[in-house]
Order: C-alpha cells, then sequence, then structure tokens
C-alpha cells in the first residue's frame, strides 16, 4: 500500500501556541504516524501570540492570495511555514490580517469571547481547504480536532465531494472539553458558514449559535469521531452518546499509535 496522506487540522500546535490539550496532541500524533510510513502535513491559524521571527515563518507566496468568502465579504487568505524543530514536520500557518493579528486567542485581555470568533472558524476551515488545494496535496485522512475545524467534515460531504483533490478523504473529528459559553447569532452564523451545495438543512445544528451546535456539525458529517478525553461534559456527553457505535472508531485497548494507525486504515479500506 502506498503511504497514507494524513492532514491534521486545529487551532493549535505544540512548540508554537499552546492553550490547551489540543497542543500537545496535534504534536505528539503526527509525529508518531509519521514514524509509521505516512506522509503528514499540518495546518493551524497563525494567532498573534505567535512569534514569526523566533518561530522563522515565513510566507509562501505560491499559496498565498486566495480570497475566503465569509458571508458577504471576501477576505485574503495568507499562507505561512515553518518547521518544528527536531522533527522533520512542516505546519502551515492560515493568517489574515482581520482575523488573527491580534495579542490574544479567543478572548481579549479583560477575558471578553470575541464576537467574531464564528468568522474567524469559518474562514479557517474554508482557508484550510483551499490551502490543500494549492497545494497540490491529495489527503486519504483529514483528521480535524475541536470546534473550531468543526465545518471541514461537512464540506469534505458538500463542496468539495467532486474534486479531485478530495473525492475520496475521509474525516476524522475529534472531541475536547474545550466548551465556550458564548452565543453567536444563529441566522447569520449559517449564512456566514455557507458555500457551494451547502443549504440551511445541513447547517441546523448551529440553530443553537453555541459551542455544542459546532460540534454536533462535525460528528454528523465526520467517518469517525473520537473522544480526546474520558470526562467529558454532560452536554458533550449526550452529543457523543447519539454517535452510532461505527463511527466511535477508536479501540481503547490498543496503545496510543495502534490506536490512530489502525483507525486510519480501517477508514481508507
Amino acid at each position: 500500500m502506498s503511504k497514507l496522506r494524513i492532514l491534521y487540522v486545529a487551532s493549535e500546535i505544540n512548540p508554537f501556541l499552546k492553550t490547551t490539550d489540543v497542543a500537545d496532541f496535534v504534536r505528539k500524533l503526527p509525529q508518531v504516524m509519521q514514524e509509521r510510513g505516512m506522509e503528514i502535513r499540518i495546518l493551524v491559524p497563525r494567532f498573534g501570540l505567535i512569534n514569526e521571527r523566533k518561530n522563522r515563518l515565513h510566507e509562501v507566496v505560491r499559496l498565498s492570495g486566495i480570497n475566503i468568502s465569509v458571508g458577504d465579504e471576501e477576505k485574503p487568505l495568507i499562507i505561512k511555514v515553518a518547521s518544528i524543530p527536531n522533527a522533520k514536520l512542516q505546519v502551515y500557518f492560515i493568517d489574515n490580517e482581520d482575523y488573527f493579528q491580534r495579542k490574544y486567542v479567543f478572548h481579549d485581555k479583560e477575558n471578553r469571547f470575541y464576537d467574531d470568533n464564528d468568522e474567524r472558524a469559518i474562514f479557517f476551515c474554508k482557508g484550510a481547504l483551499e490551502t490543500v488545494k494549492k497545494l497540490g496535496w491529495s489527503p486519504d485522512i483529514v483528521h480535524c480536532n475541536d470546534w473550531m475545524t468543526a465545518l471541514i467534515p461537512l464540506y469534505l460531504k458538500t463542496t468539495y465531494k467532486n474534486d479531485p483533490m478530495f473525492k475520496d478523504s475521509k474525516s476524522v473529528f475529534t472531541v475536547y472539553n474545550n466548551a465556550f459559553d458564548h452565543q453567536f447569532k444563529s441566522e447569520e452564523l449559517i449564512e456566514k458558514a455557507k458555500m457551494l451545495d451547502v443549504d440551511n438543512e445541513m447547517l441546523s445544528e448551529l440553530k443553537t449559535g453555541d459551542y455544542e451546535g459546532f460540534i454536533r456539525v462535525g460528528c454528523a458529517y465526520a467517518d469517525a469521531v473520537v473522544r480526546a478525553e474520558d470526562e467529558v461534559s454532560e452536554s458533550l456527553n449526550a452529543i457523543l452518546n447519539d454517535i452510532p457505535d461505527h463511527k466511535l472508531g477508536i479501540n481503547e485497548d490498543e496503545d496510543f499509535a495502534d490506536r490512530y494507525f489502525n483507525l486510519y486504515t480501517q477508514l481508507v479500506g
């Protein structure tokens, strides 16, 4: 079998940024899979806390220059790249002046949740898939992590289902215990999230305008769903308990590397 190609999409990765357990998971798993012979790409947002000079980020001009629509607006997509020290892994950073060049991640200095975090997530999800198209690299598995990546499984099943880059791609969605209390305006959120072949019904889970709405969308459209932690909130537990058994594809008795290696190969097989 030829090398499996795995795309990891997440809100953060060590050592560039760590605010939650997502950063450690997305640092560890890609390297383990690379050591198993898989071909890896990693995509994260270029949040303002990431020091470009210290981390040696540089713009990839051939990938930049696309405009991404978020509702009625078109926002320019800038792609940067850096290598993880002591690992043969490259990380691609999705950047945009309006959305990511701030000194904080999801909350301002008064700890208020940014009102446009929904737009930032939508821009990131759409931008990640367009970046992969520009790379000309067709992933077998797209492994999405946490709420910020939740729309990608939906877009893969709709807008990109016949795209040569993604027509055979399977998606994995890992759910973390990183809930937020903010509620977005649901009608505006649904309009912003739309893409070609995506209608209101497909986005109906977002009517709640909250964290759980994003998680439900990710779980509904992913080919496999993974629970990152054993202990999760009651509301998350309720969502996860509704998922068909065949989509909860991790064998907890296997070690870390075997779990994901077997999950990926089963999905592709």
